[in-house]
C-alpha cells in the first residue's frame, strides 16, 4: 500500500514540498491559457498606467475568486484557483463587504510563473538570457547588465510597438525588466515606498542593492531618471544595511524602441 502524502499546509519551500512527502500538483499547463489569450499579466492596480508590476497586492472580491466558468474566468481568478496566487490578507471595510489581497505564495512560484511567461513576452531564448543576466549580477558587472538589457530590447518583436498605446508608458518597458529579474527568483520590490516617494524597483542580490527608476524620454526630459533617484533620496532607507547601493536610471525611447540611457551612480 502506498504511503499517504501530507498536505503542505504552512510549507513555503518548493524543494521541501517535492522531497518531503507532500502532495504537489503541477499546474503549469494552465499557463498556456494565459499565454494564448492575452499579452499582459501584471494585474495590480497601477499609479501611472501599468507601473505596478507584481501580482502581489492585487485586491479583489470573493465573487471573483469563486468564479468557475473557464470560458469567462478572469486571469486573477484563474491564477488563484491554480495556486499561483494565494490570499495574503482579508479585510471587511464595511459590513458585509469583504476584500481579499492576493499575492504569490513564495518566491519559487513567482519565479516559475515569470519563467513560463517570458517566451510570450518576446523572449524565445529565455533560459540562455536568464543565465547571462545571472552572470552579470553575480559579478556585479553593471556595463554587462546594460549590454544585456539593450540586447534584450533589441530582440523584442516590432509588433509589440505598432499600434500599441501601452508602449508609450514606462510600465511597458519596466515590465520586461521585472519579469526577466523575477524569473531568477531575486528579492524584488516594485514601487518601493519611502518617506519621499516610491522608487520603481529595488533588487537586493549578492550583497548589493540596486535601485531602478524608469522613464520614457518622449514624456520627460533626458536625465530625469537618475536625477529623481538622487533628488528623492531613495537610497536613504537602505543605508543601514551596510550594503553597497547603486542608483540606476533607465531611460527608453518610444521612437527608437530601445534603452537610450543606463545611468549608474554608486552611493
Amino acid at each position: 500500500m502506498a504511503t499517504p502524502l501530507n498536505l503542505p499546509i504552512g510549507v513555503q519551500a518548493f524543494s521541501k514540498i517535492r522531497t518531503g512527502g507532500f502532495y504537489y500538483v503541477d499546474k503549469t499547463p494552465y499557463l498556456h491559457q494565459l499565454i494564448d489569450e492575452g499579452s499582459y499579466y501584471f494585474l495590480s492596480r497601477p499609479r501611472r498606467f501599468g507601473k505596478s508590476l507584481l501580482l502581489d497586492t492585487l485586491e479583489t472580491e470573493a465573487a471573483l475568486l469563486g468564479h468557475f466558468d473557464v470560458d469567462e474566468i478572469a486571469t486573477e481568478a484563474l491564477l488563484f484557483q491554480t495556486g499561483y496566487l494565494t490570499v495574503h490578507k482579508v479585510e471587511q471595510p464595511m459590513t458585509g463587504y469583504w476584500l481579499y489581497t492576493l499575492g504569490y505564495p513564495n518566491r519559487e512560484v513567482e519565479a516559475s510563473l515569470n519563467q513560463a511567461l517570458l517566451p510570450a513576452l518576446g523572449m524565445p531564448r529565455a533560459a540562455q538570457q536568464r543565465i547571462s543576466l545571472f552572470r552579470a549580477l553575480q559579478a556585479h558587472d553593471l556595463p554587462a547588465l546594460e549590454t544585456h538589457f539593450k540586447a534584450l530590447f533589441a530582440g523584442l518583436p516590432h509588433d509589440w510597438y505598432r499600434n500599441n498605446p501601452i508602449a508609450q508608458y514606462e510600465g511597458h518597458y519596466a515590465s520586461v525588466f521585472y519579469s526577466h529579474l523575477a524569473a531568477l527568483g531575486l528579492a524584488i520590490t516594485v514601487e518601493d515606498a519611502g518617506n519621499t516617494g516610491r522608487v520603481d524597483m529595488t533588487v537586493d542580490f549578492n550583497g548589493h542593492i540596486y535601485l531602478f527608476e524608469f522613464k520614457v524620454v518622449e514624456q520627460v526630459p533626458e536625465g530625469r531618471a537618475l536625477q529623481q533617484l538622487q533628488d528623492k533620496g531613495y537610497a536613504d532607507k537602505h543605508r543601514g544595511q551596510g550594503k553597497p547601493i547603486h542608483l540606476i536610471g533607465v531611460e527608453f525611447s518610444r521612437e527608437q524602441q530601445q534603452i537610450i540611457a543606463f545611468d549608474v551612480l554608486s552611493v
